[in-house]
């Protein structure tokens, strides 16, 4: 199925989750070079052995899902609203433990990581379930 069919809005996200799913595969090895590296996992930043097993299956996840917004497969519509609800509770459930009012600096970036997160997650959700009868 070309680009055509799937559309370029289903084609960015194919990629942007191929490409975060390697981010999250490299993320337990790059805390030797940046200890803030590590996958946030419900609100969580993993370290240790923890990420070391969390991340890699989290970017299988992400892997499968991009294969299967790529090929149109019917098993990615399922996957992006269990990613949308995961994306919801990880960024809810980190601000309620990592906020410092004092820490009005981070407030802006947060935001656009927050909407960007959300929408691609969501969006992509919306997408595929529009387009469901398109799924293989």
């Amino acid at each position: 199925m070309g680009q055509g069919k799937r559309g370029l809005a289903l084609t960015i996200c194919a990629i942007g989750f191929g490409v975060l799913a390697i981010s999250d595969l490299a993320k337990p090895f790059s805390q030797s070079h940046d200890p803030q590296a590590g996958l946030v996992f419900f609100g969580t930043k993993l370290t240790g052995t923890a990420d070391l097993i969390i991340a890699p299956l989290f970017a299988a996840f992400l892997a499968i899902y991009a294969i299967g917004i790529w090929r149109m497969k019917r098993y990615a519509m399922p996957m992006s609203h269990a990613y949308a609800t995961y994306v919801f509770i990880n960024l809810l459930l980190f601000v309620t433990k990592h906020h410092d009012p004092r820490d009005r600096g981070g407030l802006p970036l947060m935001a656009v990581y927050a909407t960007v997160a959300l929408g691609v997650s969501i969006g992509s959700a919306i997408l595929l379930t529009r387009r469901r009868e398109e799924l293989n």
